[in-house]
């Protein structure tokens, strides 16, 4: 076993999805979106400044391929040194020699790198009007769908990693459109849970059915019903690690709302995000499945660079896929979480 990989959740499952994973062959698949939710003031810590929160997706897919970024002049790091998570990400993959695809699904800009297009609108904001149209919530299914087919084909383990600004809002408002309970994470120390709830409340008062596409319509964004068909085809071929946190227990009760069942399937965080203790990530899961959640036991809080250490101390947390991306990379590698410090904070240096 890895001694910086801990099983939360089904610890038999989450056994032997290690066993099958293990020094075998991964793809990271980092898919970008948008939600227009992301621009609520407030909200999220994505951007240090609203104009800037539209390139978050595409800065985080260009840094995991250049070490930087070329839709925006600026570091994708926070005036006070905190780095977009996409760093830990970068670093686990390269450390790994780990293969990596973007796919845009409904980004608000296209990254300038190859990517795979699936030609969807980006989310409105749901506490003002719907968040997608019908057509593009079953567009999204329909082309993960075709994704997930030749993305599982071609690999042991697929990683699927998001980076959506203002998407636990979103997923917050999926899971209670779907009738899961839960708090969710943020990437700030105070979560601004009181406006996320407003901005759900205000979006569920439009809700007038239980159907699964119209609370996507309603409440969600791209991201989760694009995820969501790219899970349910990956899955019947290989094993699945769903990297994030909250967002990923929305694709997960979207996915079962039109028929998944879990098969080969774990979600890989950080320590950060299932420490919050103003959500339940695990709790949350077990409503939706009985499967593991697998956390990286990073080790920021070590870290002489205060940009890291503020990770263990509230800030961030996860995202662009890091907590999937550092599994992944322990999982081929063997690598403990003290070594692979070493090399996220080589990699901080280099952008510093």
């Amino acid at each position: 076993m890895i001694s910086d990989i801990e099983i939360l959740g089904n610890t038999q499952k989450g056994i032997e999805f290690i066993k099958r994973t293990e020094q075998k062959k991964f793809l990271f698949s980092l898919v970008i979106s948008y939600t227009a939710t992301s621009e609520i003031p407030g909200i999220t810590i994505a951007g240090e400044h609203p104009d800037l929160i539209k390139f978050t997706g595409p800065a985080d897919a260009e840094f995991i391929h250049y070490g930087y970024c070329r839709s925006i002049s600026v570091i994708p790091m926070t005036p006070d040194g905190k780095p977009t998570p996409a760093l830990l990400t970068k670093t686990a993959l390269e450390a790994a020699s780990i293969p990596s695809v973007i796919i845009n699904a409904g980004s608000k800009l296209s990254p300038k790198l190859p990517f795979i297009d699936m030609n969807l609108d980006y989310g409105k904001n749901i506490g003002k009007e719907p968040a997608l149209s019908l057509d593009d919530v079953g567009k999204a299914v329909e082309y993960g769908r075709i994704i997930g087919r030749f993305l599982g084909a071609s690999t042991d383990c697929l990683i699927i990693g998001e980076s959506i600004p203002g998407g636990t809002t979103t997923a917050m408002g999926t899971l209670a459109g779907l009738g899961v309970t839960g708090l969710v994470s943020s990437s700030m120390p105070q979560n601004p849970v009181e406006l996320k709830n407003k901005v759900v409340k205000d979006a569920l008062q439009r809700l007038n059915s239980t159907d699964p596409f119209e609370v996507i319509s309603q409440l969600g964004d791209p991201m989760i019903p694009s995820v969501a068909g790219i899970l349910s085809t990956a899955s019947e071929i290989t094993n699945v690690l769903l990297a994030g946190g909250t967002q990923m227990a929305a694709v997960l009760a979207f996915a079962k709302s039109i028929g998944f069942e879990g098969k080969n399937t774990a979600v890989g965080t950080t320590s950060y995000v299932v420490e919050d203790k103003s959500a339940n990530l695990v709790e949350t899961i077990s409503q939706i499945f009985d499967i593991p959640i697998l956390v990286a036991r990073l080790k920021l809080a070590e870290s002489q660079i205060s940009g890291l250490k503020s990770y263990s101390e509230g800030f961030v947390k996860e995202g662009a896929g890091a907590g999937g991306a550092s599994i992944g990379c322990m999982l081929k590698t063997g690598i403990d979480a003290i070594s692979l410090l070493g090399l996220i904070e080589k990699e901080y240096r280099k952008i510093t």
